[in-house]
């Protein structure tokens, strides 16, 4: 619900402060008070359209800021979320209208674009007048309300999830015929390209392991020669080791009685005979390694020119004819086990099909015995509205071959203005004065579903005096009970109801050089002599303070 409005610099309001509470609030105020300056000002709190006109003459800029207490599984909560606001359980709107037409929106102190002001505004609150029924122009709303009604929403959401699944299932059997198709366009191309690929056998990497290996091989084939000749200086016939071997080992014999003159020379020709052992060791290995098998040399040469030609046959990487292999081999499959594969998609999508069918034609009977209901149920309040004559009703259209995420169904209001016309959809046949009761009949109903927690009625009793004013009052009171309800109203019976009366005055300032907007809470009293004024006009009688006070024990009673 809406908790406070405050208001700074829009038009002829400098400064305004409200506190709202629970039930029904009215504001009232002679003609050109400033009651729709208000209701604008409040409209571009909720993301209604900006327009520099507003900004108050002499400042840069206007502000206007709504504080609602939100429930925490109510929608708005969700379009918060959606768009990474925190929810605090306390959600501030604020819109900022600069002098030179742009605007600025925040939700919680955080920059938001209007789009979500707007989003979120429209789930908190509905603001209706004789001109203003944003929320019966759509018809999808129609469908929304008849479901709230009659607490169809789970219903609504399972057939919405059989939806996805019935187009999940013939996407899949439509890529898949699809790609069937193609696949069998190019049939004996692909069996050939497959086979050929299949046999050739290509592996990632293969291209870059056979040309190191065939480089090796070739470098080593020059240099074997001189790898062998170093081996046999090193460690073969040739070897010093053996002489140097024995030297050690006479040197060893002596130097038993001069050990420091022998032991030196002992363990620098044995750290020599290591030095030569361990480069015999390396050239060996490297012997080993040049060693190969020419047939080998010529096979790695052999299969990298097929791999390169195939490279260059198909237009891709070698590196790559393991995957177009694979792709080739997975279209093969598919030809020849597609058609057992679109047997079992089509008997799936069949599948998805009935289900969802069955269930949107099991929403749409609950919605044609509801449709009964709700209009039984308005009809029923259109008497005291002056609209005995009327008839409303909910044409419910099926059809079948025009499936959707919410069913078949199309919704929409109609009504019978008078018997013999000819019925027609609501806002096309009603007039001003008609659609706002009708309204008002259609929210009565459904106070406590399918609402915004904060309803405001911008003049619905224009042109209606005596009983009716009092059974639109009695119904605003009604309403009241379920949400909170604001109304901007002339007729005293309707103010007579209110939990909160709002005053709205000009006051001039600086000597009359200028006026301001001010709205002040009326205590007992002052509200006895604003229904007063309502009754009698510019001279309050004492008849017209006494019928205020009858009005006001009516409305207590």
């Amino acid at each position: 619900m809406l908790a406070r409005l405050s208001i700074r610099d829009i038009v002829l309001i400098e400064r305004l402060d409200i506190e709202f509470a629970t039930g029904l609030a009215v504001l009232t105020g002679e003609t050109g008070a400033g009651k729709s300056i208000l209701l604008d000002a409040f409209a571009l709190a909720l993301g209604g359209r900006g327009d520099a006109g507003l900004v108050r003459h002499g400042a840069e800029q206007g502000q206007v800021t709504a504080v609602f207490d939100v429930p925490k599984a109510h929608p708005a909560t969700k379009i918060l979320a959606e768009n990474g606001l925190e929810d605090t359980g306390e959600m501030i709107l604020r819109r900022v209208q600069l002098a030179d037409g742009r605007t600025r929106a925040f939700i919680n102190d955080q920059s938001i674009s209007v789009q979500t002001l707007k989003a979120v505004g429209a789930a908190l609150v509905e603001i209706h007048g004789q001109h203003d029924e944003r929320a019966l122009v759509d018809a999808s709303t129609h469908r929304r309300l008849l479901d709230a009604f009659a607490g169809l929403e789970k219903d609504v959401t399972a057939v919405e999830a059989l939806w996805d699944a019935r187009r999940t299932a013939n996407t899949a059997l439509e890529e898949h015929r699809t790609g069937m198709e193609r696949a069998a366009r190019e049939a004996d191309y692909l069996r050939h390209a497959s086979d050929e690929l299949k046999q050739l056998a290509p592996k990632d990497g293969e291209e870059t392991s056979l040309a190191s290996r065939r480089t090796t091989m070739m470098q080593g084939e020059k240099i074997a020669s001189d790898l062998r000749e170093a081996q046999e200086i090193v460690g073969g016939h040739n070897s010093p080791v053996a002489a140097l071997s024995a030297a050690v080992r006479r040197l060893e014999r002596r130097g038993v009685n001069s050990p420091a003159l022998v032991e030196p020379a002992v363990k620098a020709i044995d750290a020599a005979i290591n030095s030569l052992e361990e480069a015999d060791q390396h050239l060996q290995a490297a012997l080993a390694a040049t060693d190969f098998d020419p047939l080998e040399l010529e096979r790695i040469e052999e299969r990298l020119f097929a791999l390169r030609a195939a490279s260059r046959k198909y237009s891709t990487p070698v590196d790559g004819l393991a995957a177009l292999a694979a792709k080739y081999a997975a279209d093969v499959r598919l030809i020849d086990a597609g058609a057992e594969q679109l047997k079992k998609l089509e008997q799936a999508a069949i599948e998805a099909d009935a289900r969802y069918a069955g269930a949107a034609k099991k929403l749409s009977v609950a919605r044609q015995k509801s449709a009964e209901k709700l209009n039984k149920a308005v009809n029923a309040e259109l008497a005291p509205l002056k609209l005995e004559r009327a008839k409303f009703m909910t044409q419910v259209e099926t059809d079948e071959r025009a499936p959707g995420p919410q069913g078949f169904d199309r919704v929409e209001f109609w009504v019978q203005t008078n018997p013999g016309t000819k019925p027609g959809p609501m806002m096309k046949v009603a007039s001003g004065g008609e659609l706002s009761r009708f309204l008002l009949a259609l929210k009565v109903v459904l106070s406590d579903r399918g609402s915004a927690p904060t309803l405001v009625f911008d003049e619905i009793d224009t042109g209606v005096g005596g009983a009716v004013a009092d059974a639109i009052g009695a119904r605003l009171a009604r309403l009241a009970g379920q949400v909170q309800v604001m109304a901007v109203t002339h007729a005293p019976q309707v103010a007579a109801r209110a939990d909160q009366h709002l005053l709205i005055s000009k006051d001039a300032l600086d000597k009359g050089k200028r006026v301001a907007t001010r709205v002040n809470a009326l205590a007992a009293d002052h509200r006895r002599e604003e229904i007063a004024r309502m009754l009698a006009g510019a001279e309050i009688t004492a008849e017209a303070r006494a019928a205020a006070e009858r009005l006001l024990r009516a409305a207590t009673a």
